[in-house]
């Protein structure tokens, strides 16, 4: 079921589309009537003849003829109106208008079910509201420092920073590169190694965009979906239909939710669905492989370790390092 707050959002911003095309539309005829005025008297006569036409049609008369010649009257002037735009050098198509979406001309409708553009925009009107708690806009790429992974002796510092070095750069270039083709990443290893800072700053970059991101806890998540499942919110809401067709979701300390079959059953549905759908999802966890199987079993152990990028976070705690040096 689609909230219906955000469905009257989603369609108030398409006739607000449809609105700005057509008021576009009206100054440019305007400006054309006024410079290119043989334009303006051809659109005249042409609204004459189907005055006339109309009339005709009211008093019964056959008009199968005089629709050919209106029709080949029509093309011929739409020629020339295009031949002169271009002389006076204005694009031959600078009088039609400019839908955003030319399928359903910013109806947000087809033939009575939702266009794509609608369903589009109510998907990312969903995610903007279940990211209004998140963090994602404090978290970037450039404040990301690789001088905090630090070892106990020279020799593990450049390893750990050689390793974190490599993990940055395939995270800036998903990032700069996303697409809903992109692959799926698991990100795993101890708390405070920076598994939220990057998942954070890859959502900060694909949102601008302009794809739909759904970033929180995995708890989070598979809390709501419980209360809606077994009927405890009466909101309307349908979390999990969401979290499976959003261009990338990203679940935050995965492992940290309650043991419950139920949660293992949503999680399965979740990662397989969206390999099925060939959409990203990225998963953080400071869990390991053994803990991942004994937890999740090995339906799920085995999707993220041959399906997903696997990278593991080393280093010491960031946190611990910033108290210390602080």
């Amino acid at each position: 079921m689609i909230d219906v707050i955000i469905l009257n959002k989603a369609i108030s911003e398409i006739k607000n589309r449809r609105n700005i095309a057509r008021a576009e539309n009206n100054m440019h005829f305007e400006e054309i009537n006024e410079k290119i005025p043989e334009i303006s008297e051809i659109n005249n006569q042409l609204a004459k003849t189907s005055m006339n036409l109309l009339n005709i049609i009211k008093s019964g008369q056959n008009i199968s003829e005089k629709m050919e010649d209106l029709k080949e009257k029509n093309i011929q002037a739409q020629k020339i109106i295009k031949n002169l735009l271009t002389i006076h050098g204005y694009p031959e198509d600078y009088l039609q208008i400019k839908y955003t979406c030319e399928k359903c001309f910013d109806t947000g409708f087809i033939n009575n079910e939702k266009c794509e553009c609608l369903q589009k925009l109510i998907a990312k009107i969903t995610a903007n509201e279940m990211n209004k708690n998140s963090q994602i806009n404090l978290c970037s790429f450039n404040s990301f420092d690789l001088n905090y992974y630090r070892g106990n002796n020279p020799e593990s510092t450049a390893k750990y920073r050689n390793i974190m070095s490599k993990i940055y750069n395939y995270c800036k270039k998903y990032a700069d590169n996303f697409s809903l083709s992109s692959s799926n990443i698991l990100m795993f290893g101890k708390t405070g190694l920076g598994k939220t800072h990057l998942s954070l700053s890859i959502a900060n970059e694909v949102l601008k965009k302009g794809y739909n991101v759904l970033y929180d806890s995995a708890m989070n998540y598979l809390n709501q979906i419980e209360k809606e499942h077994f009927g405890r919110d009466i909101s309307g809401k349908d979390t999990l239909s969401v979290l499976l067709t959003a261009d990338l979701l990203i679940l935050d300390d995965f492992g940290t939710e309650f043991e419950k079959s139920f949660y293992v059953s949503v999680i399965y549905n979740i990662i397989n669905t969206r390999l099925n759908r060939g959409l990203p999802t990225i998963i953080s966890t400071n869990l390991y492989h053994e803990e991942i199987l004994e937890k999740y079993g090995e339906r799920i152990f085995s999707r993220l370790f041959t399906v997903y990028e696997s990278m593991e976070f080393v280093g010491t705690d960031i946190r611990l390092i910033k108290r210390k040096s602080g």
